[in-house]
């Protein structure tokens, strides 16, 4: 007897097809699980076993093997129970093997027989969309499974027993509803912030073009604040970016109830985070803090007291946009296009060069503080900003600070126009100004003579790096689209340079 069901084994994002076969052959009495196995799905026989006696059957005393094909792909996880048990069934005709055909399964079994909730239904479902088939899935991950297409099967049963009597024709199974998208209404508002017209003007510029920001200044200037604040004046997620950051949410565990969201994502990791923690991976690797800031915002508060291990494994991710976690029997990759924001103080006490004010760790301690970060992390960082302490007028003040609102239609406007813009040259794959490679950055930047000019002379004082270089450009893009110019001017270009940082800006002056 032989029986065979469709699952998935997530590499990534992305949902590999996985044939679940049963085989029930004579022989001493025997229950084998094959194809790599991890513990989770080898310890899979003992829940089958108590579900099926839950609705009344019983392993026949045979030889019993379950082969995940293709035999060389690690599967992982307790999303395994049900197509095992079902395939079972169906060998043993409890089940109608020609109707299981046409699904894709997943769930975890409880030894009562229910269905328990498992992590990337979505994905699943998408995947099963892909090869044309519907989705059984539990309960609790129905809402969620149901984004995928509107016209896909889906089942999504509570108990075992629900299933075979469906099937039977018993009872019917109603199609899950979506829930509903979840709107952003508790985003704490840039009104809240009191001072920092240069702050504020700088995180305008980082969410118009997706520029990675970092923010010196000391303990209580609002450093965190303004991070915070970030999300707020960032676009919408559009559809296909909502379901993108949705399946690696599902991947995680933290769709909650199938919701899913339109605010952009807001991670922050604290300083203790491990690198598995911040970059994925682990004995089952998962999605870690960069890939679920995927479309979002990473903010890694006192950026030094990070390891240095740690930091540098950002390098590559802030590069290419994608986090690759490399082990001996396979490779998994995260896309995590994000946007880096950090905040740090400038020495161990956090008051250096505050005017009036004697370092007490000595007049090397911001030196050796600042020098845990590595310069080409540094050099990532499209904006370099000094944040004040603000001063008691400005705390003091009655009047309100510009709102979230009207700060986020300029930086919608900015972004519309960078979007038109690619569309006309053919550079559909990409959505800001930060995401420019070297060939696209020069077709999408026209520099005045004035401020070709000064950028070259801007090069030779200030020793920029190539990648400094472009980064100065892309910044200038984004405040030319800002102020809705198709050329760059010098004013922009002179802005830019003074975002690369406090050493940068002296250099400039002399």
């Amino acid at each position: 007897m032989f029986a065979q069901v469709k699952t998935v084994a997530f590499d990534g994002i992305e949902a590999r097809s996985v044939d679940v076969q049963v085989q029930i052959s004579p022989g001493a009495p025997a229950f084998m699980v094959v194809g790599l196995p991890d513990k989770a799905v080898a310890e899979s026989r003992e829940r089958v076993r108590a579900a099926m006696h839950a609705v009344g059957l019983a392993l026949p005393a045979k030889h019993i093997t379950v082969n995940l094909a293709p035999a060389d792909l690690p599967k992982e996880g307790s999303h395994y129970d049900l197509p095992i048990v079902l395939a079972m069934m169906a060998c043993m005709g409890a089940m109608p093997f020609d109707q299981l055909q046409a699904y894709c399964v997943i769930g975890e079994l409880a030894l009562d027989g229910s269905i328990s909730m498992v992590p990337g239904a979505l994905p699943a479902a998408i995947g099963a969309n892909s090869r044309d088939l519907g989705l059984i899935c539990p309960y609790d991950c129905g809402p969620e499974a149901a984004w995928a297409a509107q016209d896909m099967d889906l089942l999504a049963p509570r108990h075992l027993l629900e299933l075979m009597n469906h099937f039977k024709g018993l009872q019917i199974l109603s199609r899950p509803e979506p829930e509903a998208a979840i709107e952003r209404t508790d985003l704490p508002d840039l009104c809240d912030v009191r001072g920092q017209e240069s702050a504020r003007r700088a995180l305008e510029v980082a969410a118009a073009g997706g520029h990675n920001l970092l923010m010196t200044g000391p303990p209580g200037s609002g450093k965190s604040m303004l991070a915070a604040r970030l999300p707020s004046i960032l676009p919408d997620l559009g559809a296909a970016e909502m379901l993108e950051v949705s399946m690696i949410r599902s991947l995680a565990g933290e769709l909650a109830g199938g919701q899913v969201g339109r605010a952009r994502p807001f991670r922050a990791p604290h300083h203790s985070a491990s690198m598995a923690a911040l970059v994925g991976g682990g004995v089952r690797p998962r999605p870690g803090e960069v890939a679920l800031a995927h479309m979002g915002v990473l903010f890694l508060d006192e950026l030094p007291e990070f390891t240095s291990a740690v930091l540098d494994s950002l390098r590559q991710p802030l590069e290419t946009g994608q986090v690759v976690i490399a082990r001996a029997n396979h490779r998994i990759s995260y896309p995590s296009r994000i946007q880096l924001v950090a905040a740090m103080n400038p020495c161990k006490c956090g008051r250096a060069f505050e005017p009036g004010f004697a370092c007490s760790r000595g007049a090397h301690c911001a030196e050796r503080y600042q020098s845990r970060i590595s310069g080409p992390l540094l050099d990532r960082f499209d904006l370099q900003i000094e944040v004040p302490a603000v001063s008691p007028q400005d705390l003091m003040s009655a009047g309100e600070s510009e709102s979230s609102k009207l700060v986020r239609e300029r930086v919608t406007l900015a972004r519309e126009r960078q979007v038109e813009r690619f569309k006309g040259m053919g550079l559909v794959q990409f959505r800001t100004n930060t995401e420019l490679s070297g060939v696209a950055l020069e077709e999408c930047t026209k520099l005045e003579k004035e401020a070709s000019n000064l950028l070259r002379d801007a090069c030779e004082k200030l020793r920029l790096t190539a990648r400094g270089y472009h980064r100065t450009l892309k910044v200038a893009r984004t405040l030319a689209d800002l102020d809705n110019e198709e050329g760059i001017r010098r004013l922009h270009i002179a802005e830019a340079l003074s975002y690369r940082g406090e050493a940068m800006r002296k250099a400039l002056v002399m």
